[in-house]
């Protein structure tokens, strides 16, 4: 892939506190980019410094190779397309909608009508042709105002957390045909939200955000199972943070003393000296339970007793005190099987390879 957008040495500032800090940040052509924090984190400062809406008062933004001034000249603005949480329409139909953009740029007759066209059935909203935008649901005027924005066909696509408003069956089905248009179309796309499963699911790599600050930059399975501090180890909910020290190391094989316990390691993501101060991340979904207790030793096999069981919707989360706190993440039908209740005895084990280690150095 060709490098397509690129920021370098970003701040935006309000007075003297730096709302947005990124020191190196790319966007490839053909990939979707999601921009994942908490609310408030400066996810939308960072669209709009990309979509040259706002100057960044130190840095350089740069559209294949070549700077880019603010205001962007027209002809550059209209190989973008940028959808918000709100749904910005105007009174006229759902087609007027559609092809406003495809009008400003001179386009009529036949070619409007049917690039319109294929961009209604593309959001399942042909039915909607002739509807007045005003009358609109939420999710339909969403679903208007992508299609407004993928009959232009840009060469980057923003979008500005366009599902948050939604409701939960109507943002999860959106969010499936989105994924769908971005890919099949083979759109370049740059994707804020705050919403880690969209993330997870739409996205080739995940820039988190937090505080102003680009933390970490990589795909999703680096993101939320390796996490490069304990601020971002939080965010991706990673439910089991456990401080220890490193106790011997092998290669890529590493022995982490937690009091009197043991945890093993394998990573060679980075280099931990004997004594140095760690944080054990185990994400919960690789934690398991073991109701049948045995006297077989093995690495990160351990004993203890149910302190805690709470339901999250399909979900229960089992907390389990072996020494130090362990959490699980099963089905909830699989927990009523088990009979799993508080204070029950259990065994819970991981695989070395479900270890990722924060150096204490690294943790903020």
């Amino acid at each position: 892939m060709s490098e397509l957008l690129r920021l370098e040495g970003i701040r935006v500032r309000d007075g003297e506190h730096v709302l947005l800090a990124v020191d190196h940040l790319e966007v490839e052509e053909g990939e979707t980019l999601a921009v994942l924090g908490p609310t408030g984190a400066g996810k939308s400062t960072l669209l709009r410094v990309m979509n040259a809406l706002q100057a960044p008062d130190a840095g350089r933004v740069s559209w294949r190779g070549k700077s880019v001034p603010v205001p962007a000249p027209l002809e550059l603005r209209r190989r973008m397309a940028m959808v918000f949480q709100d749904p910005l329409l105007f009174r006229g139909t759902v087609s007027d909608n559609v092809a406003f953009g495809l009008r400003l740029r001179g386009e009529g007759g036949d070619t409007l009508r049917a690039k319109v066209s294929e961009a209604l059935r593309q959001l399942g909203i042909e039915a909607l042709a002739r509807r007045s935008a005003h009358t609109l649901s939420g999710g339909e005027a969403q679903r208007t105002s992508l299609a407004r924005a993928i009959v232009l066909r840009p060469e980057l696509l923003l979008l500005d957390e366009p599902l948050a408003s939604l409701d939960p069956l109507t943002r999860e089905r959106l969010r499936g045909e989105l994924g769908r248009i971005v890919h099949q179309g083979k759109l370049t796309c740059v994707h804020v939200t705050h919403d880690q499963d969209e993330a997870q699911w739409l996205a080739d790599r995940i820039a988190v955000v937090i505080d102003g600050k680009l933390l970490q930059l990589g795909s999703p399975d680096e993101i939320f199972c390796r996490p490069c501090n304990l601020a971002v180890a939080r965010f991706v909910r990673t439910r089991n943070l456990l401080e220890g020290s490193v106790r011997q190391t092998d290669g890529d094989q590493i022995c982490v003393a937690l009091g009197e316990h043991r945890i093993e390691a394998r990573s060679a993501a980075t280099a931990l000296a004997v004594g140095q101060a760690v944080v054990v991340c185990v994400r919960a979904e690789q934690v398991q339970l073991e109701p049948r207790l045995g006297a077989e030793a093995a690495a990160n096999r351990f004993v203890g007793r149910i302190s805690g069981v709470r339901t999250l919707g399909s979900f229960a989360e089992i907390t389990v005190d072996c020494g130090f706190r362990l959490t699980a993440l099963i089905t909830r039908r699989l927990a009523g099987e088990l009979g799993l209740s508080e204070e029950k005895q259990i065994g819970v084990c991981f695989e070395p390879s479900a270890v990722h280690l924060v150096p204490a150095a690294e943790r903020e």
